[in-house]
């Protein structure tokens, strides 16, 4: 009997043990919504006024930070990889060819905030932590969604441009190709359309469209899913491309400093920028969820909310044998 009830309380310790409680996450991530209540409990209003301090001073913070943010997770996880400077024995993420465009407001504000947290709470708080939560804050700001970040992540320790190369999506890439990047990370169709209305804010070089925009064809000068008077618009704006190729175009051209739902309804009217604009529409796979972001835009931020914290987890390092918390967020400890 004694035995008996001996087994019986080792199973329910043991079972108490391996389930998470009920303020925990799954053990799959490891990530908590308090992480850092106790020991960095200004860690939020730290990032809040680095963010908003930067994005005053710099309006294309936001857009930025969100597409570097993309460009981290979806490669090896969400662990401020793409951070990583070079050295002469490693060309990391960030020189690899596709990364070379990610604009430096988005490195300056994570360091911006690494710098005030590290006074504030030293070896405390990590890089990955930091880009994930300034990313949300600055979509916010512009009139985005608010969305749940889990905090936890530990940094990567490996950056590699070699790891990079067509495990990205180009802006020249067919929709197939899009939408099989994406699967392979997880992510059904609906989650990848609604993850690429980030293109309501921010800007593209013409070097990325010019292609549509110029000889297109023998027969036609522009591509014709453009609006005419978009793209004779686009060729006047970017004429001197060649010569400055800095020269760009806002991705929404009605609302480009608002995070709404304008880019849908721009892409249904042929005002979209880019190839990849353009083949969301004109897939059958894809442009059932065009429309309806374009005419709800409630709906969409639902979904863009839903994708973005699936994303936000992706590939997540915890525990100090999968990571590290970097002292600076362009350097290896």
């Amino acid at each position: 009997m004694a035995a008996s009830l001996l087994h019986l309380i080792t199973i329910i310790l043991v079972t108490s043990l391996a389930l998470p409680s009920s303020q925990a996450q799954s053990r799959s991530t490891k990530l908590y919504p308090n992480y850092y209540r106790r020991t960095c409990p200004r860690f939020e209003q730290i990032i809040q006024d680095t963010v908003t301090n930067k994005q005053i001073s710099s309006p294309s913070t936001a857009a930025a930070s969100l597409r570097l943010f993309f460009h981290d997770c979806l490669l090896n996880g969400c662990d401020a990889s793409i951070l990583i400077s070079s050295t002469p024995f490693n060309t990391a993420e960030r020189d690899a060819d596709i990364n070379l465009s990610l604009p430096g407001d988005a490195f300056d504000v994570v360091v911006r905030a690494k710098t005030a947290l590290e006074l504030a709470c030293p070896n405390t708080v990590s890089c990955a932590d930091i880009l994930a939560v300034a990313t949300r804050d600055l979509v916010t700001m512009l009139g985005g969604p608010h969305y749940n970040v889990l905090l936890g992540r530990r940094d990567g320790r490996v950056s590699r441009a070699s790891d990079v190369d067509g495990h990205l999506p180009r802006t020249t890439d067919s929709m197939s190709r899009i939408i099989q990047l994406f699967e392979s990370r997880g992510f059904s169709v609906q989650e990848m359309v609604a993850l690429s209305g980030a293109h309501t804010i921010g800007f593209s070089h013409c070097k990325e469209f010019s292609s549509g925009i110029y000889n297109y064809s023998k027969t036609a000068s522009t591509d014709p899913q453009y609006n005419p008077r978009f793209a004779s618009g686009l060729q006047k704006a970017c004429a001197d491309y060649k010569k400055n190729p800095t020269l760009s175009v806002f991705n929404d051209i009605m609302t480009p400093n608002k995070f709404d739902n304008m880019y849908y309804q721009n892409i249904q009217k042929g005002l979209g920028l880019l190839k990849t604009d353009h083949g969301l529409h004109s897939d059958p796979r894809t442009r059932p969820f065009v429309d309806l972001y374009g005419k709800n835009q409630e709906r969409f931020f639902q979904d863009f909310v839903r994708a973005m914290e699936k994303l936000s987890i992706l590939g997540v390092k915890t525990g100090s044998k999968d990571g590290d918390i970097r002292r600076r967020c362009d350097q290896f400890n």
